[in-house]
């Protein structure tokens, strides 16, 4: 594991909170209003990874203006209103040069596009320049995707951690790779700074939010090698404190994206190594929403390689780190962990006492201290894990009853969810004696399977053919298992 040195620093000049747009947030948790600001991406047509991270530094100053397209949806959002009445600073005082027009602008969600033409950088004012290099070191901390600066390392960065469509930058990584090079030379390697943190923060988000729209399988290989960078990017150092600590945290994030995506493409041995690296990334940096965090994926995963004794354990270690941090919400989802792991153990009085725990957590509504890696959990989650327990139980009825909510109330921007629930609706269904529903349930899985690929929904849709083929004689039943042996 890595370690990091840190020199002293000038500190940095503390940005000012953005209180207009903490009023315009209302009473709406981070997540919850970034899960608005995507809705209201998509109805003009733009891409934006917004979570509860990104509206906490656009509160708290650290981002004073957004990119074009975070401008269009926020403008889109809060009509007759301009950027500086969203409380922003004007774009020229930010970037220290002429604002661009709109069409050069890029966004995390998008192919990363050259902002700058040869032409451009011809005639533009070197005067500015060499203002904008000299300045670089003492403006206010912002998110690296929100400002351009010239800075040749950065726009390498981000080509190193973003792509375009369904995969992952891997093998090229310009001058990220050259800490593994240096490395495998015997040679120093440059500490890291704050934008080699922001790029690691911004590959943990994009991976999060491809898997959400397509599934793990197709990512899960090309995960490592960023992981790989991150992790010499902690041999390197860091330049400041506050930086190493977010390499470490950043590190160990990306070590837990990078389990599930093996969790869920089927590889437990795989996965099991991830996350005990990040839990030991998080003891390491004494990091209790790391450490909650890696216990919970170790508990699904336990549970999920038939290992319920070790689920439970998991779980309530899970809660023990977590319980300091005040979130209500990662206590909900740590209870469903422990009820998943009694299930598996045929504990049903247990299963019951976690779930209602789970429930009452729920309950006590969204917080601000409800990590950013939550921003999936909503009540479509808590009803889909809820259906796992009582199908684990044998309890089709109820397990059919809860899948049907999670598929319901799920947002269609997390397209592996639906699938995963409509597939668990299809198995309770089977199981409970419902094959023309069940099928139907499949069909619509099935449709999902072109933008999704998991092995453990194809796992689950697996064994519920299995069920149904001696109802073959159903048109449903005959239409879903033609359509599943040519997929």
């Amino acid at each position: 594991m890595a370690s990091s040195t840190v020199t002293s620093a000038q500190p940095e000049r503390p940005p000012r909170p953005n209180l207009a747009f903490r009023r315009l947030r209302g009473k709406r948790s981070p997540a919850e209003f970034a899960a608005a600001v995507r809705r209201a991406a998509r109805e003009i047509g733009e891409r934006v990874s917004c979570d509860a991270r990104y509206v906490g530094r656009v509160e708290a100053g650290e981002i004073r203006c957004p990119n074009y397209a975070y401008e269009r949806v926020f403008l889109h959002m809060f009509p007759g209103r301009t950027l500086t009445d969203l409380g922003f600073a004007p774009r020229s005082s930010v970037r220290g040069r002429q604002a661009r027009g709109a069409g050069e602008s890029w966004e995390a969600g998008e192919p990363y596009k050259t902002h700058d033409t040869r032409d451009d950088r011809d005639t533009r004012d070197t005067r500015d320049n060499r203002n904008s290099r000299n300045s670089r070191n003492n403006r206010d901390t912002q998110d690296l995707y929100e400002t351009h600066d010239n800075n040749e390392e950065s726009d390498v960065l981000r080509r190193a951690f973003m792509t375009s469509g369904a995969t992952v930058a891997a093998a090229s990584l310009g001058p990220l790779g050259l800490a593994l090079d240096a490395a495998a030379a015997g040679r120093p390697t440059r500490r890291a700074g704050t934008g080699e943190a922001g790029a690691l923060e911004e590959a943990v988000r994009r991976i999060r939010l491809l898997d959400d729209r397509h599934g793990a399988d197709g990512l899960y290989r090309r995960a490592a090698a960023p992981l790989r960078t991150a992790y010499a990017l902690l041999d390197a150092g860091a330049s400041r404190q506050a930086t190493a600590d977010r390499l470490y945290t950043g590190a160990g994030e990306l070590a837990i994206s990078v389990g599930w995506l093996a969790h869920d493409s089927g590889r437990f041995d795989d996965a099991r190594s991830h996350y005990a690296e990040a839990l030991a990334t998080a003891r390491m940096n004494g990091d209790a929403g790391l450490e909650a965090h890696a216990f919970c994926n170790m508990a699904f995963l336990a549970r999920d390689a038939g290992r319920p004794r070790e689920a439970v354990r998991a779980a309530q270690a899970a809660q023990r780190a977590a319980r300091p941090l005040g979130s209500d919400r990662l206590m909900s989802l740590l209870s469903l962990r422990e009820a998943g792991g009694w299930a598996g153990l045929a504990d049903r009085v247990g299963c019951e006492q976690a779930l209602v725990r789970a429930q009452t957590f729920y309950g006590r509504g969204p917080s601000d201290t409800d990590p950013e890696w939550m921003s999936f959990y909503g009540e479509a989650e808590l009803e889909g894990l809820e259906a796992q327990c009582w199908s684990t139980l044998g309890d089709w009825p109820r397990a059919a009853r809860h899948a049907r909510r999670a598929a319901d109330l799920q947002d269609p921007h997390f397209t592996r969810n639906l699938a995963l629930y409509s597939a668990e609706l299809a198995d309770d269904l089977a199981r409970g004696g419902h094959p023309d529903e069940a099928a139907a349930a499949g069909l619509r899985v099935l449709d999902l399977l072109g933008e999704v690929q998991s092995s453990r929904i194809h796992t689950m849709l697996a064994g519920t053919t299995r069920v149904l083929l001696p109802h073959r004689r159903s048109p449903t039943v005959s239409t879903f298992l033609d359509r599943h042996a040519s997929a």
